[in-house]
């Protein structure tokens, strides 16, 4: 079946299920690791794969397609399938056991980039180009007043990655060589920090890219949740205010998705088990310039969010306590899934991954 064709009939059971279907993760029994479908026959749901990795968080994942992800977690653990999740192999960098991966992204089965966080020389960046049977550590973060939480590219050459504020400005590192290298970018283009303001490595989407130049990063801690946009490749940046909560160190925007220039997604709330996260989500039209909150939100913190390819209205959004779907753009959301995700992504053949604690990968399936 054409690719097009299959993705829209998965997309239309995802958006419109059978009617008496149940949400996904409600009613039955769950197994365990995650949630399996109990929606109904042909109804979209995800589908857990085994990595065999139970002492692992994954809050790196990079989907390449329904096929191929690579994820990156903790204990310097970095795994990859080529078979839709069937079979994992561990591709982990040699001597790099004490690494806390929290970002990854892959341009193709061979080709892809880790971020390792952590204040000083703990935030580091490696490069393979053989799948990960041999990686290069390209950068290894020498100011202690630094601390790197995600990356982005724009495309196989361009990408940066955001360090917290040092000395009262986000640092971005850039490269035009696919990770290979790293260069610290001038500050002056970029707004003064708010007071105890950083970015959440929470699931490698605090800092997000769209096109070949546009690109956003996400803040919490400070007096407001901040969306900073760039449109020159992190040279340049004007911030926004977001109405998600903030003002404490476990609150504020926890991740982005743009589907384009224009229209994008926040979500995140307070990653606290025992603290309340009243709007959750918002929305812009207008390329970040502006955020409106979501008129009915996740009922909790979440900490990942992607569009669904095709369409121009639905979207997931994953945290510990679940998956919310929206099909109105962002508008208002309701819980599909009860099972614990830390970050999700799709792809254009509905390639959608999401992965989280325990080891915890699924993908989407019907």
């Amino acid at each position: 079946m054409a690719v097009g064709v299959a993705c829209g009939a998965a997309l239309a059971a995802l958006t419109a299920p059978a009617a008496g279907a149940r949400p996904l993760g409600q009613g039955g029994a769950e197994p365990a690791g995650g949630v399996t479908a109990n929606s109904g026959r042909g109804a979209v749901h995800w589908a857990v794969k085994d990595t065999g990795t139970p002492q692992v968080r994954f809050r790196g994942l990079a989907a390449v397609d329904r096929h191929t992800a690579w994820l990156a977690g903790t204990g310097g653990t970095v795994l990859r399938t080529t078979d839709g999740g069937a079979s994992w192999r561990n591709v982990s960098p040699p001597g790099a056991a004490d690494a806390q991966f929290r970002d990854v992204t892959a341009f193709d089965a061979r080709r892809a980039v880790v971020l390792a966080i952590g204040e000083g020389e703990a935030s580091r960046v490696y490069r393979t180009d053989d799948g990960g049977t041999t990686w290069t550590e390209s950068f290894r973060n020498t100011d202690p007043k630094a601390f790197y939480d995600c990356l982005t590219f724009f495309d196989r050459r361009h990408g940066l990655a955001l360090s917290d504020p040092v000395d009262g400005k986000f640092r971005l590192l850039s490269t035009d060589d696919g990770g290979r290298s790293w260069r610290v970018l001038p500050s002056d283009g970029m707004p003064p920090a708010l007071e105890g303001e950083a970015g959440f490595a929470a699931s490698g989407q605090c800092l997000v890219a769209s096109g070949p130049r546009d690109v956003w990063l996400a803040t919490g801690g400070g007096a407001h949740a901040r969306v900073l946009h760039s449109a020159d490749r992190g040279l340049t940046w004007t911030a926004a205010d977001t109405p998600i909560p903030a003002g404490d160190p476990a609150k504020g925007v926890f991740a982005l998705a743009f589907r384009d220039r224009t229209h994008g997604l926040a979500v995140g709330g307070d990653y606290r088990p025992d603290q309340s996260s009243p709007r959750s989500a918002a929305v812009s039209a207008d390329g970040g310039r502006t955020w409106r909150a979501a008129a009915t939100p996740p009922p909790a913190y979440r900490s990942g969010a992607a569009w669904l390819p095709h369409s121009r209205t639905a979207a997931l959004a994953v945290g510990p306590t679940g998956t919310d779907l929206t099909t109105d753009g962002g508008r208002s959301w309701r819980t599909i899934d009860t099972a614990s995700y830390d970050t999700v992504a799709c792809t254009p053949d509905l390639g959608c991954w999401a992965a989280g604690e325990q080891g915890r990968v699924a993908r989407l399936e019907r």
